[in-house]
Order: structure tokens, then C-alpha cells, then sequence
């Protein structure tokens, strides 16, 4: 028997990494202000890893959630894989030249979210947004120099068809899409 609505939980569920961020930090904000010497010291920087933890977690809170749909999504050893019912792929991460998402109109059959990931060689992995374990492609975007987030979860919340470029690399070839 559960005391927490669903729909409470699954919300504490994804913002639970910001509020462990927000109560480290304030732990140790007022252990900083309240001591001096090596406490001070080890307090501050428990204010950095509270902070840093904080970041993080509202910027994975914001990034859309979605499962259920076509395929699995696998990111392992610096590669991308989907495995769908109509075929699927793999990209190296090291390999990619750009990364975007695709939203299509609400309403259509199967999912209004893509990920589109272009390797140098033209190669193209489309993956939808709410395949399977999808949420692991973000952690693969950390690596990335200058991923934008913020496109990602623009896109996320569009009822409309749009394109978001979500990184592109400066040394790759042009590639026409």
C-alpha cells in the first residue's frame, strides 16, 4: 500500500537528484557559516559538490522522460545503439558530426520526438525519443563539447514539426541534410 499518489512520486522521482543537491548545499552552507579551520574548509567544498549536484540535477529534471515506444536504446563504450523492430544501428560517439531532434506533430501514430545523430561518413541513426532506456542519450551528449540542452528540451515540449541542431562538430565535413 503506497501513501504517495502516483503521479507525486514519479515527480519526486525526477527532481530527487536537485533536492539531494539543494539540501547538501544548504547543509553545508550553514556548516560553513557557523565553524572556521579545516570544518570551514571541508564545509565549502560541500557547498561546490551541493551546487554542482543542484545543476545537474534541475538540468536532468527539465529533459524529457518518455518511454514506452518503439526500440531499445543502449549507449555502451563510447557507442550508440538502437535496436528497433524495422532495423536500427550504431554510431561511435567519437565518430558523430552532428547531433538533433526532431519533433513531429502530437497526434500522428508512434512517437512526435527524434534523435537524429550524423557520423562524419554521412551515416544517419534515427531514434525515437521514447524507445526504450532513451534517457541514457543525454549522458552520452556530456561528452560532447557545447551540447545544447537547452534545444533538447525546447524541443521536448513542441506540438509542432521543428529541426534543433543540438551540436555539430567544428573539424567535420559538411554534410547535406
Amino acid at each position: 500500500m503506497s501513501f504517495v499518489r502516483p503521479e507525486a512520486a514519479a515527480f519526486l522521482k525526477k527532481w530527487r537528484e536537485a533536492m539531494i543537491g539543494a539540501v547538501v548545499l544548504m547543509f553545508n552552507l550553514n556548516m560553513a557559516a557557523g565553524s572556521s579551520g579545516v570544518l570551514n574548509a571541508f564545509a565549502w567544498v560541500g557547498v561546490l559538490l551541493g551546487a554542482a549536484l543542484f545543476i545537474e540535477g534541475v538540468r536532468r529534471a527539465r529533459l524529457p522522460d518518455k518511454s514506452g515506444g518503439l526500440g531499445v536504446v543502449e549507449v555502451d563504450e563510447r557507442q550508440v545503439t538502437y535496436l528497433g523492430p524495422h532495423g536500427g544501428g550504431a554510431l561511435s560517439i567519437d565518430e558523430l558530426a552532428r547531433v538533433k531532434v526532431r519533433t513531429a506533430e502530437k497526434g500522428k501514430a508512434g512517437s512526435d520526438f527524434f534523435w537524429e545523430f550524423t557520423d562524419r561518413s554521412g551515416q544517419r541513426l534515427t531514434i525515437p525519443g521514447d524507445a526504450e532506456n532513451a534517457s541514457a542519450l543525454f549522458d552520452a551528449l556530456t561528452v560532447l563539447p557545447g551540447a545544447d540542452y537547452e534545444a533538447v528540451i525546447k524541443a521536448s515540449g513542441l506540438k509542432e514539426q521543428r529541426e534543433f541542431l543540438v551540436w555539430e562538430c567544428a573539424q567535420a565535413p559538411r554534410i547535406d541534410t
